[in-house]
């Protein structure tokens, strides 16, 4: 945590709270985008839509990718001439037909069926899950998402025989939490497949867009995705696209809040913070715990857990990590929790105050 941000956290009129460093994650972004020259970034909105957040990649990234209608209806609002993709498997007609009407530049079309449901005129990617293994990755975009080789090829003769669907290209995305040597591995056999198909159907000046997938390591956050071997190391093709999220937004968010109570039961201490994973669902969701700084206490360190506020065992940040001396009052920030965090969590649960918003612009 840098000083700038330290400061904010401190001097808060109340907890908890969001902060979101502005200046840190365009800085990051400048930083991706040097490191890509050639390769067009479509920032996944899942990550974080939060309007600030997405004026603040803006300038650095070639659009957005969106998955619903109300993520399309948002950054549509927020962005007015940004380049927008739809993704998603389970778009309905009412979804379509707003894309259509917002001016979705591409669509990511997910099986035989939802391209029949097309209004029509659409330039459309098919989206393909293909049988590439991914070691050691974090999450594996496998079941609903996608089509394989069959309904690929029946998408492509559909499109051949109907006007105003235009075939541009093919999207994957198969894996998340990959490290740059990973990434690559799997981008050139996605490229191996996916570029002689197109030729095949008779796709000029073909589309590839290879999905995200970044690895963000919450154990070791000065570990980050290698993004200059990473973009040194793409394979070529006419139109080569990423659509990165976590690995963007994640590291400039904090979620602070203040320590309620501090106790020992069965020998065991849990420090109860105001607020819970009913605001940040990351840890308990991905199964780790989340990185934090103490702000206001630097005593002799204890093995504590570190709570919410909820009734459920599960609302648990941090398990039996090392913490100081803490008491009522005292003051901690997590770090890490600009991506899959407030917008993935279960707000209403035991109807508790949100979290108040800040940002260092």
């Amino acid at each position: 945590m840098h000083e700038a941000v330290r400061e904010r956290a401190l001097g808060l009129p109340g907890y908890p709270a969001y902060i979101y460093d502005l200046p840190g994650l365009a800085a990051h972004a400048a930083r991706i985008r040097a490191a890509l020259p050639g390769t067009e970034i479509f920032y996944a909105a899942k990550a974080n839509p939060d309007a600030e957040i997405l004026r603040a990649l803006a300038p650095h990234m070639d659009g957005v990718e969106v998955s619903s209608g109300g993520e399309l209806t948002h950054v549509r609002e927020t962005l007015p001439g940004v380049r927008i993709a739809f993704g998603g498997p389970g778009k309905t007609n009412q979804e379509l037909a707003l894309a259509q009407r917002l001016g979705v530049e591409r669509i990511h079309v997910e099986s035989p069926r939802e391209l029949s449901r097309l209004p029509g005129p659409a330039a459309v990617l098919l989206r393909a899950n293909l049988p590439l293994s991914t070691p050691n990755a974090a999450l594996t975009m496998s079941g609903p998402f996608g089509m394989d080789e069959v309904d690929l090829d029946e998408c492509a003769r559909r499109i051949a025989g109907t006007p105003g669907i235009d075939l541009r290209g093919i999207h994957v995305h198969l894996a998340s939490g990959l490290d740059a040597p990973a990434m690559l591995d799997l981008a050139a056999r996605i490229c191996d497949w996916a570029l002689p198909w197109l030729e095949d159907n008779d796709v000029s000046d073909p589309e590839l867009n290879i999905g995200g997938g970044m690895a963000v390591d919450y154990g070791d956050p000065d570990a980050r995705f290698d993004w200059e071997t990473y973009g040194k190391g793409l394979p070529t093709a006419p139109t080569l696209r990423i659509e990165p999220g976590r690995a963007l937004t994640a590291y400039h968010g904090w979620y602070v809040t203040d320590v309620l109570d501090v106790k020992t039961t069965r020998g065991e201490t849990y420090v109860i913070l105001r607020g819970g994973t009913h605001h940040l669902r990351t840890p308990v969701t991905k199964g780790h715990d989340q990185p934090f700084e103490a702000l206001t206490s630097n005593g002799p360190e204890r093995r504590a857990t570190l709570v919410g506020q909820l009734c459920t065992p599960k609302d648990v940040f941090a398990r039996d990590v090392l913490v100081p001396d803490l008491a009522p009052g005292d003051i901690i920030a997590f770090a890490m929790a600009g991506a899959y965090a407030w917008n993935i969590s279960h707000h209403d649960f035991l109807m508790h105050p949100k979290p108040a918003f800040h940002y260092l612009r």
